[in-house]
């Protein structure tokens, strides 16, 4: 059996790509620390965000329509930092940017520890931004491997 490492990259389409990519700056690179580049597929001009972990891209949609989180496909994206304070921290700098975050707060109805953030991008794509959990790291610390 292949074990799977992680999400190698996202895809997004978005209603308008200027004003996403704009909100997208402020969210991965401002906030987030991401690196950026453009390229095109097909004519078609393409944003991507990158950290060492994976790529968040931004594509033109083909489709006008606001997103519904409640139809077939993307619920909602949630990005993980490493602690409760890094979230705080993010919020903190989100709002600061002029993007809606909600404050940081604790949920235990998720986890004991699970402290999070939520906003929108300008499509309604609902982000939220979480704590790596001790759940989380000790799952990732102690998986048995693929037979296991």
């Amino acid at each position: 059996m292949t074990d799977v490492l992680g999400i190698d990259h996202l895809y997004l389409a978005v209603s308008d790509l200027d004003r996403s990519e704009a909100f997208y700056d402020r969210v991965m690179i401002d906030t987030l620390g991401f690196r950026k580049n453009a390229f095109a597929l097909a004519g078609e001009p393409h944003i991507q965000y990158f950290n060492r972990h994976f790529g968040l891209v931004l594509r033109p949609a083909r489709v006008a329509a606001r997103h519904e989180p409640y139809a077939p496909g993307l619920h909602h994206l949630c990005l993980r930092v490493d602690s409760a304070a890094d979230v705080e921290a993010a919020a903190s700098r989100l709002r600061a940017l002029g993007i809606a975050a909600s404050a940081a707060r604790h949920y235990p109805e998720y986890a004991s520890d699970y402290v999070a953030t939520f906003f929108e991008d300008p499509d309604g794509i609902r982000l939220e931004l979480t704590n790596y959990r001790q759940e989380r790291r000790e799952r990732h610390e102690h998986w048995p491997g693929p037979a296991g």
